[in-house]
């Protein structure tokens, strides 16, 4: 059995109307994918270093699958919609089982 994997997104959003354009097709990638949302915004406490303004984490059964869902064609025209949208950290970690 795999362990299961988490798609970090540390975000600053530059241009919130493209933005939202974004996440139309980021929705729709997640859903596609099976994605589980555990973290979406939300209010964060910073206790060392600096953070972006937003934080999204998304858990997916294997890193396999969370590379899929970011290389999705869905992903990918959404991913040409935020780069001038937002600057953004973006990573996949493998948990725990």
């Amino acid at each position: 059995m795999s362990n299961p994997a988490y798609v970090v997104f540390n975000v600053n959003v530059t241009d919130p109307e493209q933005y939202d354009k974004y996440r139309v097709f980021s929705g729709q990638a997640m859903a596609e994918h099976g994605a589980e949302v555990l973290v979406r915004g939300g209010e964060m406490t910073i206790l060392e270093g600096s953070a972006h303004a937003r934080t999204v984490i998304l858990k997916f059964p294997s890193v396999e699958k969370a590379q899929a869902f970011y290389d999705s064609e869905t992903y990918t025209t959404g991913r040409e919609l935020r780069k001038d949208a937002a600057v953004a950290d973006i990573f996949i970690v493998e948990g725990l089982a």
